[in-house]
């Protein structure tokens, strides 16, 4: 269910690691971005199992999880905890 403004769920304390942060400058783009696809439903590239996953988590209250490639092909993931009480970007290897 992508809808472009509607927030689907709450982030809690929105924190990006040193990273993230480092390849989202060097690309000149704004994490809010990618933070507000997160939060309205465009999981980015993952796999329709993911995806669904996501969905389901949205009614259960586990972890959503999205990925995107930034403009030069450095992937990021944004992770919202299951308490809903923060959400991280990251790189995936930082988890």
């Amino acid at each position: 269910m992508l809808t472009a403004n509607k927030k689907l769920f709450e982030l809690g304390q929105v924190v990006a690691t040193p990273g993230a942060l480092a390849a989202l400058e060097n690309n000149g783009q704004s994490a809010s971005e990618f933070i507000h696809r997160h939060q309205s439903g465009d999981w980015g590239d993952l796999c329709e199992e993911d995806k669904q996953a996501n969905q389901e988590a949205l009614e259960s209250g586990d972890r959503i999880l999205s990925a995107y490639r930034l403009e030069d092909g450095t992937r990021i993931w944004i992770i919202t905890e299951a308490d809903r009480s923060s959400s991280c970007v990251l790189l995936p290897s930082e988890y």
